[in-house]
C-alpha cells in the first residue's frame, strides 16, 4: 500500500495522539516498521523506546584488602566482594604463607617414589 496524502495526515495525527507504531500500523493497515520509517522520514518528534531496559550495571574498582604481610597467615577469609572479608593473620609457619592449620589444607605431602625391594 502506497501513502496516500490522507495516510500520512492520519499517520501525524495518531502520532501526536501518542499511539504506539503498532496501534498506528493497524489503523491505517501498514506494517509498524512502515509507520517507524515514515514518521522518521517526516521529521516527526522522536519517542523514548517502549522497550524496558534495565539499567547498565557500572562496574566496580576492585576492592582492596588491607594485607599484612609480617608474618601473618595469608589465607583469605569470607567472600572477597564482602565487606567482611579478610586473612587468617595468624603467626605464619618459617618459610610458609600460612599458619599450620591452614598449611595443613593448602599442601600435601608428596608420595613416596620408592619401589618396593620385593617387587624385581
Amino acid at each position: 500500500m502506497a501513502w496516500t496524502d490522507e495516510t500520512i495526515n492520519e499517520l501525524t495525527r495518531l502520532w501526536q495522539q501518542g499511539l504506539s507504531t503498532s496501534e498506528i500500523g493497524r489503523r491505517i493497515g501498514m506494517s509498524k516498521n512502515a509507520v517507524v520509517g515514515k514518521a522518521h522520514r517526516l521529521g516527526l518528534i522522536a519517542r523514548p523506546s517502549p522497550i524496558k531496559r534495565a539499567a547498565p550495571v557500572q562496574p566496580q574498582p576492585p576492592k582492596v584488602v588491607p594485607f599484612n604481610n609480617r608474618g601473618g597467615c595469608s589465607w583469605p577469609i569470607g567472600d572477597p566482594r564482602k565487606d567482611d572479608f579478610h586473612f587468617c593473620g595468624e603467626q605464619a609457619m618459617n618459610g610458609k604463607p600460612y599458619c599450620s592449620q591452614h598449611a595443613a589444607i593448602a599442601y600435601i605431602a608428596p608420595k613416596s617414589n620408592h619401589k618396593s625391594e620385593d617387587a624385581a
